[in-house]
C-alpha cells in the first residue's frame, strides 16, 4: 500500500539536534579532521597579518574552504560559499554553527590576489602536506614519475595580439669543448667559438591572460593554456611537486630545474626518474645521469625515409669508433659538426656493388636515382651514449615494469585532479593565481590520500 508521508508545519517544529549528528560517520571530512593537523598554517601566514586592527578570518578556515572547493570540484568561490551555507558537513568541518555567517568569498580572493601575492605561502603549505606523507611513510622516494598536463586558460582564444620577440641564443661552451676534443683526437682543427646569435620569434599573446601560452602540439587542443608539471611518488601516488608554466613551454626545458627544486624542498634522493618520450632529450639524460638517477623514459626512434634502413640498423663499435652496416661493412669517421654530431661515412666503392644499396643509399640529383659514388652517412651525437644506456635499460624486465607503472601513477593523478577536483580549467587569470589554484588543488589531493591511508592503517591495526 502506498503511503503519502507528509507532516504539516514540519518546518515550524523545534528539534534538538547537534551538528555532529548530521555528518555521516564515514564522511571524508571526518577522516581529514581526525588525521590532518592544519595548525602549521598559522606560522606560515603570520608575517602577512598586522598586529593591530580588526580581527581577521581564521586563516585555517580560509584554507579549509579552499580545500573543500578542490575536493568537490566547485568552480567558483561564490558558489563555494553558497554550498557551505547549505551543507552541514562543510559547516562542521569549518567549525561553524547552523546559524553562523560564512566568510564572504571576497575574503578568499583578497588573500590570493593581495595578501599572499608574490609570496611562497602556497608552495610552503603544499610542501608541508607532502612532508606529512613522508613522515607517515607513504612516500618511499625511490621511484618518481613526471609528466605535464594542460589547463585551459581563463581567456578567449580569439582575443590576442601577435608579437615579435628577440631571443638570444648562447653557444654551449661545454659542448664545444667536447667537439674540439673529438676533432683534435682525429687530427682536425678545432672550431672557433661563435658569439651569441639573435633570432626573431613570433608568438600569440592573449590580451585576457598574458601569462598563458598559445599551445599547438600534436594530438593536443589548440588555444591558450597553462601547463602543470607534476611529479608523483610511485608508492602511493602522492603528488610531490607541481609547477605552472605557459602552455607553449616544452616539458623538457623545465624538467631538471623542477626536480632540483623538489629534491631541495623535500630532501629526497630517488634512484629512478620516470617520464614519457617527450622527455627523451640528450641534455635531460645527461643531467639525470649527473644526479645518479636512472632514467625510465620511453626512447624515441626516428624511422627515417620510407623504404630506407634507419640508423638503428647500423651497429656502433665504441672501441673502434666506427659503425657496421647490416651487410657487415664499416663506416669510418668523417667529421664532427658544431652541433655536436659525429658523422661516419661508408666507402663508395663498397656501396657501389652492394646488393642492398637501394635500401640504404638515398637518391641524389634531379633524376631521383642513386649515384654511383653515393655513400651513406650516419650521424651520432657526442652525448648519444646516454641514450644508448637508457635504450638498453628499457629493454630489461625491470625497465619495462617501471615504465608500465608510469601510466598508473602520474597519469592517474592528473585524471583525478582534472576530472574530479576541477583542474581542467583555470578559475583565475595570471600566473600567480593559477599557481595558487594548482598548488591548493594538489594539496587537497594529497590530504585526501593521507587521510584515507591513515584511516585504512588504523582499521587494519585493530
Amino acid at each position: 500500500m502506498m503511503t503519502r508521508w507528509k507532516k504539516e508545519n514540519q518546518q515550524l517544529k523545534l528539534e534538538m539536534v547537534m551538528l555532529d549528528q548530521l555528518v555521516k560517520p564515514d564522511h571524508l571530512l571526518r577522516k581529514i579532521d581526525k588525521y590532518i593537523d592544519f595548525s602549521f598554517i598559522y606560522d606560515l601566514v603570520e608575517p602577512f597579518y598586522d598586529d593591530k586592527g580588526r580581527a581577521s578570518i581564521d586563516p585555517v578556515v580560509l584554507f579549509k574552504m579552499t580545500l573543500i572547493q578542490a575536493l568537490d570540484g566547485i568552480r567558483s568561490e561564490e558558489k563555494l560559499v553558497d554550498d557551505i551555507h547549505h551543507n552541514m558537513a562543510y559547516r562542521w568541518f569549518l567549525g561553524y554553527g547552523l546559524t553562523e555567517t560564512i566568510p564572504d568569498h571576497s575574503t578568499i580572493s583578497y588573500s590570493r590576489k593581495v595578501r599572499f601575492k608574490d609570496s611562497t605561502v602556497y608552495e610552503d603549505i603544499f610542501n608541508e602536506i607532502v612532508l606529512m606523507a613522508i613522515n607517515q611513510g607513504f612516500v618511499k622516494g625511490k621511484v618518481v614519475y613526471t609528466d605535464s598536463t594542460h589547463v585551459r586558460a581563463n581567456a578567449s582564444n580569439s582575443k590576442f595580439e601577435n608579437r615579435i620577440e628577440e631571443r638570444v641564443i648562447e653557444e654551449d661552451e661545454s659542448l664545444l669543448m667536447l667537439i674540439n676534443e673529438k676533432r683534435a683526437s682525429k687530427g682536425q682543427k678545432p672550431l672557433v667559438p661563435s658569439g651569441p646569435k639573435t633570432e626573431s620569434v613570433g608568438r600569440k599573446v592573449s590580451t585576457t591572460d598574458p601569462d598563458s601560452g598559445y599551445m599547438h602540439r600534436d594530438r593536443k587542443p589548440v588555444g591558450f593554456y597553462h601547463l602543470v608539471h607534476g611529479t608523483v611518488d610511485s608508492e602511493h601516488n602522492i603528488l610531490l611537486s607541481a609547477h605552472v608554466t605557459p602552455g607553449n613551454v616544452h616539458d623538457s626545458t623545465v624538467y631538471i630545474d623542477n626536480l632540483d627544486a623538489m629534491f631541495e624542498a623535500l630532501e629526497l634522493a630517488p634512484k629512478y626518474a620516470g617520464a614519457d618520450a617527450g622527455y627523451f632529450n640528450l641534455d635531460v639524460l645527461e643531467e639525470l645521469s649527473n644526479r645518479n638517477l636512472t632514467p625510465v623514459i620511453g626512447p624515441r626512434k626516428y624511422s627515417g625515409k620510407k623504404g630506407k634502413k634507419s640508423k638503428y640498423w647500423f651497429e656502433y663499435l665504441p672501441e673502434e669508433d666506427e659503425y657496421i652496416c647490416f651487410e657487415g661493412h664499416r663506416l669510418s669517421y668523417k667529421t664532427t659538426t658544431r652541433q655536436g654530431y659525429v658523422e661516419y661515412q661508408s666507402n663508395s666503392e663498397i656501396c657501389k656493388d652492394c646488393p642492398n644499396r637501394d635500401k640504404c643509399l638515398y637518391e641524389s640529383g634531379d633524376n631521383g636515382e642513386i649515384a654511383d659514388d653515393q655513400t651513406r652517412v650516419i650521424r651520432r651525437h657526442l652525448k648519444e651514449h646516454y641514450a644508448d644506456e637508457v635504450r638498453a635499460f628499457m629493454k630489461t624486465e625491470k625497465g619495462k615494469k617501471l615504465y608500465q607503472r608510469r601510466k598508473e601513477t602520474i597519469e592517474r593523478a592528473f585524471a583525478d585532479l582534472k576530472e574530479i577536483m576541477g583542474m581542467r580549467y583555470a578559475h583565475y587569470r595570471g600566473s600567480h593565481c593559477v599557481k595558487a589554484q594548482v598548488l591548493m588543488t594538489g594539496a587537497a589531493y594529497n590530504v585526501k590520500k593521507i587521510a584515507i591511508l591513515l584511516d585504512k592503517r588504523e582499521k587494519q591495526g585493530k
